[in-house]
């Protein structure tokens, strides 16, 4: 039986807790200097064993003048398990670093040993949750699972031109993936009889063995590739503006020259986001609209779960990042389109000595489509019992939000998502830090 506990802790440098609540139109006193926010987190679930680790996000705002907007931003995430997953990630982005030029860099090693894995082209492979079951005949837990082991490493630059409100982006990449069946042998130790993961073929495996998967690229590989684009950028406020747009179209390119080998692409990007103000100060809409497909050459399985922006790099089409309430991974092939519709309610604001918040709900919904199915050849006989050939569909999801804010920027986020076709799971529950966009 799967069972998770998750503790949940905002703490700030605020020393005795002294509450008081302005009225809640009013404006956000300035912070000036070092702020930060903290989560430690404990969880427990039978394949992963115990988690435990944290997080912290440091904040500079010099004398105040950026306000509500930081100089630098430090992020650091440490957090291992007794089953050997782990993660480690630091993430800085700037505008000062270099004079009118605004710098990120993401540093992230990431073991996962049963990440999700549901095939190509969305409903074309169909989730049985039968499969799932230990006491169907042929079930695992782990059947849907996979072993991944992932070194990513991205720096990328924004630096202004023609006017404010337009840059132009560069950056480079490499992503180490290396990816593998389920370690049963790990995953199992320590367990009782009852609630060991049965050992079975996974379909992942089903995908290798009928070559779905190429035999040649099933252990993962490296991807180097080189980032270019255009960025137009007219909002209030970046961790959660209440009007503007951020409209971006980036290239990334990792051809052969550069170490990818005969899995050589050009991909194409594309993300429009747009916010409203209903209410000022209070109630507002954000959307995002955005496209990924492969323009150029192919693009290696491994690569295919991760969502590009100008700004941070996700991982996996469904789940916390892009549709709530659907399956991690659930969606993944050469193209894929998504949006997400979100209205935002700023609640209540209230001070803690010197730090100031404030509590907001949300509701939103997500889709997203593939719109270039990964290659299958669906003439082989072993293709054929495990894919069926389909006109796609969009997945869907909906759901409730609820985010703390301090001093603007250090955002704590619970949403709850639920999919509205089960063969895109029941629904989610995803705690994490900031805004989805």
């Amino acid at each position: 039986m799967r069972r998770i506990f998750t503790l949940v802790l905002l703490s700030s440098l605020i020393g005795n807790p002294v509450f008081s609540a302005p009225d809640s139109l009013s404006v956000a006193p300035v912070k000036t200097g070092w702020t930060f926010g903290a989560l430690p987190a404990v969880a427990f679930n039978s394949d992963e064993g115990f988690r435990y680790g944290a997080l912290a996000n440091f904040f500079y705002y010099g004398d105040g003048s950026t306000f509500p907007n930081y100089m630098h931003s430090l992020y650091f995430e440490w957090s291992r398990t007794t089953k050997g997953n782990g993660l480690n990630n630091f993430f800085y982005d700037s505008p000062f670093l270099i004079p009118d030029t605004r710098t990120t860099f993401d540093l992230m090693y990431l073991t996962e040993q049963a990440l999700d894995f549901y095939g190509f082209n969305g409903y074309e492979a169909s989730y049985d949750r039968d499969l799932e079951d230990q006491d169907m005949d042929g079930g695992s837990r782990m059947f849907y699972r996979y072993d991944r082991k992932l070194l990513r490493i991205t720096a990328d630059f924004q630096r202004r031109f023609m006017h404010d409100d337009w840059k132009w982006l560069g950056g480079a990449g490499f992503f180490g993936v290396k990816v593998g069946t389920v370690d049963f042998e790990t995953i199992n130790k320590g367990q009782s009889e009852e609630d060991r993961a049965l050992e079975v073929e996974t379909l992942y495996d089903k995908y290798v063995e009928a070559e779905i998967i190429p035999q040649a690229i099933s252990d993962g590989g490296n991807t180097v590739y080189l980032k270019g684009g255009l960025i137009h950028d007219t909002r209030d406020q970046l961790a959660n503006p209440m009007k503007g747009m951020w409209t971006e179209g980036i290239l990334i390119g990792a051809p052969g020259f550069l170490g990818n080998g005969d899995f050589g692409y050009l991909q194409g990007i594309f993300i429009h986001r747009h916010y409203f103000t209903l209410v000022p100060e209070r109630l507002s809409v954000a959307n995002r609209l955005g496209y990924q497909g492969v323009i150029a050459g192919d693009m290696p399985f491994y690569m295919q779960p991760f969502i590009f922006s100008s700004y941070k790099t996700y991982d996996g089409f469904g789940g916390a990042k892009t549709v709530r309430g659907v399956k991690r991974n659930r969606i993944m092939g050469d193209g894929i389109a998504y949006g997400n519709f979100e209205l935002r309610y700023k609640a209540v604001r209230f001070n803690i000595k010197t730090q100031n918040f404030y509590i907001s709900t949300s509701a939103f919904a997500d889709v997203a489509m593939v719109t270039q199915k990964y290659k299958i050849n669906y003439n082989d006989p072993m293709v054929q019992n495990l894919v069926t050939e389909k006109d796609m569909r969009p997945h869907w999801g909906t759901g409730l939000g609820l985010h703390i804010v301090m001093n603007q920027n250090f955002v704590v986020a619970v949403n709850y998502g639920i999919a509205l076709d089960k063969q895109d799971g029941d629904g989610g529950v995803y705690i994490g830090l900031n805004f989805l966009y």
